[in-house]
C-alpha cells in the first residue's frame, strides 16, 4: 500500500524528509502538543509523519498481531527483538491502518520506502509477520495512523513558530521512552525548561 504522499526531489535541499519535528510550548492543536515527529515525507505535495513518543498505551504488539491473525495465541513467546518494537499512536490521520518504522537492514519488494541511509517505511502486514518470526528489522516501530499536512502548511506552521526541526536521532525513534520530547529538545541545544512558546525554529 503506497504512503499519502510522495518523497521529496533528491536534488532538493528544503524538504525536511528524514528529520524530526519537535512541538513548540505554545501548540494549541492537543493532538499534537508535545509531539516529537519523524518526517517521512516532504514535498511540493505536503507532508507525512509519525509521531514517535505517543504511547498506544491499550494496544501491545503482541495484541496487535494476535488482531491481524499473525499469531494465534498471545501467550506465544515472541522473539527477543519484537519484544522491543514499540507501538504508538502515530498521528489522527487514519488511525486504524499501520506503518513500521524501521532500520534500512530490512526490506520488501515494492513495499519500503527509504526515508534515508537509516531508516525506512513500510505500511504491508508483511514486515509484521517478519517480526512475529524473528527475521525482521533489527529495530522497529509500529505506528497507527499518521501525521499530515497539505501543500505549504508544514511550512507555515514552522514559520509560525509551531515547531522546531533537527536531525533524526534512531535511539529516540526506537526506543525513546517518556522523555523522547526533552531529549529530542536537548539534541536541539534547547533546555526545556528555558524553552518560552515565541522561540524561533532551529
Amino acid at each position: 500500500m503506497p504512503i499519502p504522499f510522495a518523497p521529496s526531489p533528491a536534488d532538493s535541499d528544503v524538504w525536511l524528509d528524514g528529520q524530526m519535528l519537535v512541538a513548540m510550548p505554545s501548540m494549541e492543536d492537543e493532538r499534537f502538543a508535545r509531539s516529537v515527529i519523524y518526517i517521512c515525507a516532504h514535498s511540493e505535495e505536503g507532508a507525512m509523519g509519525i509521531i514517535i513518543n505517543k504511547p498506544a498505551t491499550d494496544l501491545s504488539l503482541a495484541d496487535l498481531l494476535l488482531q491481524l491473525d499473525i499469531i494465534k495465541d498471545t501467550s506465544i513467546r515472541l522473539s527477543s527483538a519484537s519484544e522491543r518494537v514499540r507501538v504508538v499512536r502515530g498521528g489522527p490521520v487514519d488511525a486504524g491502518r499501520g506503518f513500521v518504522l524501521h532500520t534500512s537492514d530490512f526490506s520488501i519488494d515494492n513495499s519500503t520506502l527509504p526515508i534515508d541511509d537509516d531508516i525506512s517505511l513500510t505500511a504491508t502486514v508483511d514486515i509484521l509477520r517478519a517480526i512475529a518470526r524473528g527475521d525482521g528489522p533489527g529495530n522497529a516501530l509500529v505506528a497507527l495512523g499518521y501525521a499530515g499536512w497539505a501543500a505549504g502548511q508544514l511550512e507555515n506552521e514552522i514559520q509560525a513558530n509551531g515547531w522546531l526541526n533537527c536531525p533524526a536521532d534512531p535511539s529516540l525513534i526506537f526506543g525513546g521512552g517518556e522523555h523522547t520530547y526533552e531529549q529530542a529538545l536537548k539534541l536541539i541545544g534547547v533546555d526545556p525548561a528555558r524553552l518560552s512558546g515565541d522561540a524561533g525554529h532551529a
